[in-house]
């Protein structure tokens, strides 16, 4: 079993950024950012391939937003730039201990953070 503690997201006006933080009990194959926002589905917005640290992006945050990893402290992060409104959602990070995977599918992942609120005001 994983656990995923997350923490940061919070309110910011357009423009602003904010810095999301996710702890994993231990190391996984890959690590990812997912989003849902009020009666929508939930959305991929980032990943990390953690040992090759490979980056993968949605075409809606690509340049405003980056992802990292500690791998001392087994963290991942999503640095968040450029926010605005439309990115209001709740953000969980996932996990995933398989090598097959696709990395923007959430049934890719089989560990979930318990979600941090990220809005935006205009």
């Amino acid at each position: 079993q994983v656990q995923l503690v997350e923490s940061g997201g919070g309110l910011v006006q357009a423009g602003g950024s904010l810095r999301l933080s996710c702890a994993a009990s231990r190391r996984t194959y890959s690590m990812g950012w997912f989003r849902q926002a009020p009666g929508k589905e939930r959305e991929f917005v980032s990943a990390i391939n953690w040992s090759a640290g490979s980056t993968y992006y949605a075409d809606s945050v690509k340049g405003r937003f980056a992802i990292s990893r500690d791998n001392a402290k087994n963290t991942m992060y999503l640095q968040m730039n450029s926010l605005k409104p439309e990115d209001t959602a709740v953000y969980y990070c996932a996990a995933s201990v398989s090598v097959a995977m696709i990395m923007a599918a959430p049934d890719s992942y089989q560990h979930w953070g318990q979600g941090a609120q990220v809005t935006v005001s205009s």
